[in-house]
């Protein structure tokens, strides 16, 4: 370190510094912008994970899938990892699971006229994924 850095504690107070870290950032607190912030976190808890949209766009893309097609289309996805994501798509009413009467039992899932709603936020993602690898790779 340098002879001429100085402690933050040293150049200003103590009490200096504690008030300084109880201000409040500046931002829109109205009441719209409060729903929306709410909003963004809700959806962001519930799809959070590296798997849930690439369940949720295979389900789109293949209507209706049992556990072992989307283990087959779901590049990387261990079985319990799989099996944890549509417990949590599902219970978020997100996906279906229908369980077949046969031998050995075959279970499948579906969206839901609801996850469908998740359609063109996934269509999105998709397109500037696209865009971005080319912006990537197109740069080189």
């Amino acid at each position: 370190m340098f002879k001429t850095h100085l402690k933050l504690t040293e150049r200003f107070g103590v009490n200096d510094i504690m008030r300084a870290m109880k201000k409040k950032a500046v931002i829109n607190e109205t009441h719209a912008c409060q729903i929306r912030r709410q909003a963004i976190s809700d959806t962001m808890s519930i799809l959070s994970g590296k798997w849930k949209f690439h369940i949720l766009g295979t389900l789109i893309e293949g209507n209706e899938l049992g556990f072992m097609d989307l283990l087959r289309e779901i590049d990387g996805i261990g079985s319990k990892m799989l099996s944890k994501e549509l417990q949590d798509l599902e219970m978020n009413n997100l996906i279906s699971r229908t369980v077949m009467d046969t031998k050995p039992i075959t279970v499948n899932y579906a969206i839901t006229e609801y996850g469908a709603t998740l359609s063109p936020l996934i269509n999105e993602l998709a397109k500037w994924g696209i865009a971005y690898r080319a912006s990537i790779h197109g740069s080189k």
